[in-house]
């Protein structure tokens, strides 16, 4: 396990129980509506989808409510065990990295995947593995936090580096890490990785019609497309 990988998994760990409350509140609300576009983003088929970094299982839960089969895989085997409460059989669950996906080429018609390139050591080799396990034809669709557009980018700096370490150190559970590291992680990844060069990795990595969309003002943004 890489360095970013082991270091995000004892991130989370301590987070299981208190995390859909918790994220929906840090996030002013705003992140089961980004998670709720990133669903709509995958065709109404009934397919069946590998929802990378499910965490909990809250992208897993829309999808199957949206009718899909859905399989969920993370490498937190703490935040797998609140999903097993949440879906009992309803939903393969499986502990991997994203990095090093346990399925054969072309396994699942589309997939998700949330907040994961920042924890990675190779966003474009990880995006190769990604879409590795899609059908041609199938749709790929990511949420990342994002850089808020400039005009109210000082407002997002002092939420981010004030209010929630701040909040964090209040809420206990792991969630001063959280509040503290978030803010630095989101400008490290977008410094090195704008959405630019973003789009440009998922056309490598065997992506077609690849399109993005800013969400409440660029603190989210899906990037979604079709595996060629």
């Amino acid at each position: 396990m890489s360095s970013r990988a082991a270091h995000a998994r004892a991130l989370f760990a301590p987070l299981g129980e208190t995390y859909d409350r918790m994220g929906a509140l840090l996030s002013l609300g705003q992140d089961p509506r980004w998670r709720r576009f990133l669903v709509s983003r995958i065709p109404d088929d009934g397919g069946h989808v590998l929802d990378v970094a499910t965490g909990t299982g809250l992208v897993a839960a829309e999808l199957v409510r949206r009718g899909h089969s859905v399989t969920g895989l993370d490498q937190s085997p703490e935040m797998l065990t609140v999903a097993q409460e949440r879906f009992g059989a309803t939903v393969e669950l499986v502990e991997a990295s994203a990095e090093s996906l346990p399925f054969a080429d072309a396994s699942f018609d589309h997939l998700t995947v949330t907040y994961l390139l920042r924890y990675v050591d190779d966003p474009g080799a990880t995006l190769y593995e990604l879409a590795r396990v899609v059908r041609p034809g199938g749709t790929l669709a990511s949420l990342e936090f994002g850089l808020p557009n400039p005009l109210v980018r000082p407002l997002w700096r002092i939420y981010v580096d004030l209010c929630l370490p701040a909040v964090g150190r209040i809420v206990g559970r792991g969630w001063s890490e959280v509040g503290s590291f978030l803010g630095r992680s989101i400008r490290s990844f977008w410094d090195a990785y704008p959405l630019e060069r973003q789009l440009e990795l998922w056309q490598r990595a065997g992506i077609a019609d690849v399109e993005a969309r800013r969400l409440s003002l660029g603190g989210g943004v899906v990037i979604w497309g079709v595996r060629r």
